[in-house]
């Protein structure tokens, strides 16, 4: 089967403020646009971030390899030197990360390289990598 793009489509409180995280922070290239959502370019796939008023919602997360993940989460996974650039890029624009990016599974089957952050809304992001993409789905 060939992979194809996926399109997501996640709610933020304030669209402003989000649409400056993901053109001017993350660099995405912005897509088609309303006053109520924008499209993203993100990493191949389609990214668009709606306006939704912000409620009250819990926080859950899920020990994995001793962190706490926070679910839900969204992301991609990187080539394995796409994924060191981009951390340097969001170091070098302080973001304040969830989970610093770090090796995961260390020596095990599915090691993957790791982080996650928030968006202005509080949208978990998670960005991997793996050395060997056989790895990606193994057991």
């Amino acid at each position: 089967m060939q992979l194809s793009p996926f399109h997501l489509a996640i709610p933020v409180h304030n669209l402003n403020e989000c649409r400056n995280f993901y053109t001017n922070v993350l660099n995405l290239e912005e897509g088609r646009n309303s006053d109520y959502w924008v499209d993203y370019k993100f990493f191949g796939h389609q990214l668009v971030i709606h306006f939704k008023p912000k409620t009250k919602k819990d926080t859950h997360t899920s020990l994995v390899d001793g962190k706490d993940v926070p679910v839900p989460h969204f992301g991609v996974v990187l080539s394995w030197e796409a994924f060191h650039e981009f951390a340097e890029l969001l170091k070098s624009k302080g973001i304040q990360f969830i989970i610093e990016p770090y090796i995961r599974f260390e020596g095990q089957v599915g090691e993957q390289a790791t982080m996650f952050f928030k968006d202005p809304s509080g949208n978990a992001i998670e960005i991997k990598a793996f050395k060997d993409m056989s790895q990606l789905f193994a057991k």
